[in-house]
């Protein structure tokens, strides 16, 4: 496709999961167009995203430029602590203030949008704004352009999300499951499948309020991004179009091309194409330290353990998981955090472990406790990976299962419980431990399930070839050239054909 000088801008929610899905979708629409793409954020998380492209940049062959601009945001003005304009350093208690928080982008998104229309002569080509920044519809509209609401989640959990927090129907449920409105009737959800903040609402709430609003105006847009792709979850795409009734485009999954593409990430010289996923984290452990370790293990014989870049589990629940990998005897990879309730930068400390854990699995060379952050992604795609115990965050889900990796559940937060259901449900690719951090986990519970999924036999085998038949159909969706080009390229190609049509027949597309 020629440029022809056209703009997009790209508004993500300001936390890592939102931020690596948006800046693989510019690139991705980068290199298809060659328009121009301007990603727009507060000063952090361009800082953050700025050294994504260099790091990525510095060994990879040179990619077209993506603009990146900062946007105003002062936290002290909305009682949020210093250094937090990202979820992830923020405790609990303060996750609906930040949500709140983020609507102050409006002006200052206006101001950018209008700036380009005076400088180009034209308003951009579109806006794709996260589902939480429903009013950037408006702010798209009034500068005479579009608005695509664009969900980093998969359909599933999408549709899950938006419609528990739409309808709240566990507050009419006369027993601790119900269905969800754009589900067939046979579906039910749990209460358990709540996260506290949804749990406990009941339309007059800060929460209730926020997610209401912002999600009925992304609903307004003129369609619908998911990151997912036809293949893998084609119920899912035709349950969330028919409810909310816009079109939708998966565009997925939005991951590293090296991922897909059939070669080895764990390899040599690989390291450059997935740095999005880390930049700005500072490492436990060196990449090759840790592939060093996974290269003296069996095939398929290792258990990885994440619990994504912002969640934590509970002292007590760190005890018993560790009791339980130690008893199940299989290698494993732990990144560890400190637990819930303390500091989150603060130093491991080895009394949140049962006494000696880490030396004897160190002597045993049973496992490697990572402190913080952890080559994700080269983990996953080495040889001895058997399984993923994670929370269900949908970046973590779609890099698991692009290496046909099955999945260990404990879903912790937003949607993740969802996804946990369909991947046990729908894809047969997972069974879940437990979920939510007032269950009472036990290391025998912890033990049974970790002997299940990593037997090279029964259920474990399944599962394995389950998820490898889902990645076949990840990296077919993708493909960009040859006879067959993937689905998810062709919904791109075919969004963007949708609006340049729009814009050369000189009618308001808004």
């Amino acid at each position: 496709m020629g440029s022809d000088s056209q703009h997009i801008v790209m508004l993500p929610f300001m936390a890592h999961g939102h931020l690596i899905p948006f800046l693989a979708l510019a690139r991705q629409i980068r290199r298809r167009t060659g328009f121009t793409v301007t990603i727009a954020n507060t000063p952090f998380n361009i800082q953050h995203l700025r050294s994504t492209m260099n790091s990525s940049s510095s060994s990879s062959p040179p990619e077209p430029s993506i603009c990146l601009v900062e946007l105003p945001f002062s936290v002290s003005d909305h009682g949020l602590p210093a250094n937090t304009e990202n979820s992830e350093n923020l405790p609990l208690d303060l996750i609906g203030k930040f949500f709140a928080a983020s609507t102050s982008l409006r002006n200052p998104v206006h101001g950018l949008l209008s700036d380009i229309v005076a400088k180009e002569g034209k308003p951009p080509l579109c806006v794709i704004s996260d589902i939480f920044f429903g009013w950037a519809d408006e702010v798209a509209k009034s500068v005479g352009t579009v608005n695509l609401s664009f969900s980093t989640g998969g359909a599933y959990g999408s549709l899950a999300y938006i419609s528990l927090w739409l309808n709240l129907p566990q507050r009419k449920a006369d027993s601790d499951e119900f269905h969800v409105p754009g589900f067939p009737d046979s579906y039910r959800f749990h209460i358990t499948q709540l996260h506290q903040f949804l749990r406990n609402a009941d339309g007059t709430d800060s929460w209730s309020k926020f997610m209401q609003t912002q999600i009925s105006l992304s609903l307004q847009s003129f369609g619908f991004l998911c990151n997912t792709t036809e293949e893998i979850e084609p119920l899912a795409l035709e349950l969330l179009r028919k409810y909310i009734k816009l079109p939708v485009w998966s565009i997925g999954p939005l991951l590293p091309p090296d991922v897909l593409n059939g070669s080895s990430l764990s390899g040599s010289g690989s390291g450059s194409s997935i740095t999005i996923q880390r930049a700005g984290k500072k490492p436990g452990i060196s990449t090759e330290r840790c592939l060093e370790w996974l290269d003296l293990q069996s095939p398929v014989s290792v258990l990885y353990i994440s619990f994504g870049s912002q969640n934590c589990i509970t002292l007590s629940q760190m005890i018993e998981m560790a009791i339980g990998l130690e008893e199940s005897t299989k290698p494993f990879i732990w990144v560890i955090r400190p637990p819930v309730g303390f500091d989150r930068k603060a130093e491991f400390k080895a009394q949140w472990l049962p006494e000696g854990f880490e030396e004897r699995i160190n002597s045993r060379k049973q496992g490697l406790l990572v402190r913080n952050w952890a080559p994700q992604l080269e983990i996953l795609s080495h040889k001895s990976i058997g399984a993923f115990l994670s929370h269900c965050g949908w970046n973590s889900v779609l890099e698991s299962l692009s290496q046909g990796v099955p999945i260990i559940g404990w879903p912790l937060a937003a949607e993740q419980a969802y996804n946990s259901k369909m991947l046990v449900e729908e894809m047969g690719v997972s069974v879940e431990l437990t979920r939510g951090l007032q269950s009472t986990i036990t290391w025998k519970e912890v033990k049974e399930v970790v002997d299940l999924v990593m037997e090279p036999k029964g259920k474990g085998d399944h599962m394995r070839k389950k998820a490898l038949e889902i990645s076949m159909l990840m990296r077919k969706s993708v493909k960009e050239e040859g006879e067959e080009i993937g689905s998810s390229v062709k919904a791109l190609d075919d969004l963007v054909n949708i609006l340049l049509s729009k814009r050369q027949e000189n009618k308001p597309i808004a």
